[in-house]
């Protein structure tokens, strides 16, 4: 049974088996294939292991299966626009019958392309040459950015997008960022077009979508598959840990040895996740969180007691946790952790 696994841990990259977020999916592909597209950017914002990046990917991916489009993926780490500039570079290459005989790009000293010869151009003179190409032909283009933040290379990248978007040229943007960062981004003075882009903020994934999908892979009934699924929370990379260990542990361990695969199953959320958004957390915030029961809604003054806090202060806390993602409202009175045994977990952090 461990031959196969369709759950993957590794971020970034898309598993065999995802809960499919239709509706976010839907409406990116129909606003950047309109005729005149209603909106050149989006911003998919979500706490981390939320599935931002498979989103991302899986919107790309569809369009690109059209011959209107074409995508690139861009590397936060590098110089962005230099990093745009060699995508499509590569992207003339690979697809010559997009590009007329005779068209060419710079690399270093020398020229590659299509045919002929050409003098060597600054970055954004390039990048305009192709863009210019595309739009001629009728295809758009697509670019991705995983986990931005306000960095001076960003600023930069953006501003000569938004330039690009005055001279209407075939460019979409697609953003992924946590609440803090893409924040930033949107309020930073020098980006004002990005505050008005639309921003899709990830919630849980469907319980019920879940447990279709436990019951499907490990054959197990209705009462076990939504046993398994009420463990993730809908939380997306819940979904892949509990799912992978359950694979390799087969569905026995549940009930024989639940202790031993939660143990793993809480090591699994500590090493990937939890650690990070934990250490991401301000001291108060954490105190809020340790007052939040794992299993059940909390009431909001049984939070307040126990965070040694008063119900004014608690508010303004408690829009910062759900902007991050970390609690939600649970009915008049009440919130509750997003995050499976983040309570569980994260007491060992503060014992420390």
């Amino acid at each position: 049974m461990k031959s196969d696994n369709p759950f993957s841990l590794t971020f970034g990259m898309p598993p065999y088996k995802v809960i499919g977020r239709y509706e976010e999916k839907d409406k990116v592909i129909s606003a950047f294939q309109a005729e005149n597209a209603v909106s050149h950017v989006f911003l998919i914002e979500g706490i981390r292991g939320s599935g931002k990046t498979v989103l991302m990917t899986s919107i790309s991916e569809v369009l690109c299966q059209s011959k209107d489009w074409v995508g690139v993926d861009l590397n936060t780490n590098m110089d962005l626009l230099e990093n745009l500039a060699e995508s499509l570079r590569d992207l003339v290459l690979r697809l010559p019958d997009i590009f007329e005989q005779g068209f060419n790009v710079s690399i270093g000293a020398a020229s590659v392309g299509i045919g002929g010869s050409g003098v060597k151009k600054s970055k954004v003179g390039e990048i305009e040459d192709i863009l210019k190409i595309l739009k001629k032909r009728n295809k758009r283009l697509i670019i991705t950015i995983d986990e931005v933040s306000a960095t001076q290379n960003m600023r930069v990248f953006a501003s000569q997008f938004q330039i690009f978007l005055r001279k209407k040229y075939p460019v979409f943007l697609i953003m992924t960022g946590l609440y803090q960062n893409i924040y930033e981004i949107q309020n930073d003075e020098t980006l004002t077009f990005l505050l008005r882009s639309p921003k899709l903020r990830l919630e849980a994934l469907s319980l019920m979508q879940i447990a279709m999908q436990y019951e499907e892979i490990f054959k197990v009934d209705e009462e076990m598959a939504t046993r398994m699924a009420r463990e993730t929370k809908g939380y997306a990379f819940a979904f892949q840990a509990l799912g992978m260990l359950v694979w390799e542990k087969g569905t026995d361990a549940l009930s024989s040895d639940e202790a031993g695969l939660f143990r793993e199953y809480d090591s699994l959320l500590d090493d990937f996740a939890y650690k990070k958004i934990w250490s991401e957390l301000t001291k108060r915030e954490q105190e809020i969180v340790l007052s939040v029961k794992d299993t059940e809604k909390t009431k909001v003054s049984e939070v307040c007691e126990n965070a040694g806090i008063s119900s004014s202060m608690f508010s303004q806390y408690k829009e910062r946790l759900i902007n991050k993602g970390v609690i939600v409202p649970a009915g008049y009175g009440y919130v509750e952790l997003t995050l499976p045994r983040f309570n569980r977990v994260c007491r060992y952090y503060n014992a420390i």
